[in-house]
C-alpha cells in the first residue's frame, strides 16, 4: 500500500516538477540576481557520441555517468518530502563540476526567496520580503563554512549533494539488483525506467571518488533522517543515457521518504550570477 502511494504521489509530483522546468525558460530560474557577472558557461558535449556497446543495465548506467561528468550542470526542479512530514521544492540551475554553482528559487507554498552558491559562499533573499527585513538590501551573505582541515567547503552541501545527479547514477551503478522495468513517457519525454535499491551507508560510500569523507557522513545523516536505513532509486534515462528523472524514496520509523528530482537542458548554455555587493548584508552584519 506504501509503494502504491509513493507511485501515485510522485505521478502528481512529476507533473508538477515538469511544469516548473518549463517555466524556468532559458535562464537561470527566478528573478536575475542583483548585477553581478555571470559565471562562464564553457561549451561541453551534453552526450557521448556514440553509446557503449554493453547496453546491459550496469552498463547503461556507467555511459550515464560518463554523460553527466562530460555534461557537469543542468537545469533541476525537485519536491522532497520528509518523514517529519516538511516538504521543499525548488527550480533553478546546478553546476556539480568543476565548482559547485547552483541558484535556486523555492516554490513552497507562500515563498519567494531564492537562494545562489557561488563555490563556498551562499547568498538567501533576492525577494521584497527580504528587502523589508534588511532595511532595503535584498540579499543575506551566510558566513563561510569550514571543514576538519580549515578549509572552505561548500555551504548548503547536503543539498546539492541530493540534487547532484551524478552522485545519484553511481550509487545506482553499483546496486546488485540494478534492473531495467521498461520505456515510460516522462513529461514529453520517452525514457527507460532503470530501478535498485541501496543502503544508505552504500550510497553515501559510492561517492568515495566524489566527496570528502566529512560531506560522505552529512549526506547518510540526512539521507537516513527518521530512520530510513535502505533507499528504492528509480532512474528515468533519455536515449542519450542523460538522468531525466530520479526518484529516492524509503521508510523509516515515523514516516516515508521520498525524493523526486527532474533534470533538462544537460550541457546548456546555463548562466548563474552572484548578487552585487552594495546590494547585500553578511549574515549578523552589515
Amino acid at each position: 500500500m506504501a509503494g502504491a502511494r509513493r507511485a501515485a504521489g510522485a505521478a502528481v509530483v512529476a507533473v508538477a516538477l515538469t511544469a516548473a522546468l518549463a517555466a524556468c525558460g532559458g535562464g537561470s530560474g527566478g528573478r536575475p540576481a542583483a548585477g553581478a557577472t555571470a559565471v562562464p558557461s564553457t561549451a561541453s558535449p551534453s552526450a557521448s557520441a556514440s553509446k557503449p556497446a554493453d547496453r546491459s543495465p550496469q552498463g547503461v548506467l556507467l555511459s550515464a555517468e560518463q554523460v553527466l561528468e562530460s555534461a557537469r550542470r543542468a537545469k533541476v526542479s525537485y519536491r522532497f518530502d520528509s518523514p517529519d512530514g516538511t516538504s521543499d521544492s525548488a527550480f533553478g540551475v546546478l553546476y556539480w563540476a568543476p565548482r559547485t554553482i547552483m541558484q535556486l528559487t523555492k516554490t513552497n507554498p507562500g515563498a519567494t526567496d531564492q537562494l545562489i552558491v557561488m563555490d563556498t559562499v551562499a547568498y538567501q533573499g533576492g525577494d521584497a520580503a527580504t528587502a523589508a527585513r534588511l532595511g532595503g538590501k535584498h540579499w543575506q551573505k551566510t558566513a563561510e563554512v569550514y571543514g576538519p582541515d580549515g578549509r572552505p567547503e561548500t555551504p548548503f552541501a547536503a543539498l546539492v549533494d541530493q540534487l547532484n545527479p551524478l552522485q545519484a547514477v553511481t550509487a545506482a551503478a553499483g546496486a546488485g539488483d540494478l534492473e531495467k522495468l521498461g520505456e515510460e513517457k516522462v513529461g514529453d519525454q520517452t525514457a527507460e525506467h532503470y530501478t535498485a535499491t541501496v543502503t544508505v551507508a552504500d550510497y553515501a560510500a559510492a561517492q568515495q571518488n566524489l566527496l570528502t569523507a566529512d560531506r560522505r557522513a552529512q549526506l547518510a545523516t540526512t539521507l537516513g533522517q527518521g530512520g530510513v536505513s535502505t533507499l528504492t532509486l528509480d532512474l528515468w534515462l533519455n536515449d542519450k543515457d542523460q538522468l531525466i528523472q530520479l526518484q529516492r524514496s524509503g521508510t523509516g520509523s515515523k514516516d516515508e521518504l521520498v525524493q523526486l528530482v527532474q533534470y533538462s537542458e544537460f550541457g546548456g548554455q546555463l548562466a548563474v550570477t552572484a548578487p552585487a555587493e552594495d546590494d547585500t548584508q553578511d549574515l549578523g552584519g552589515s
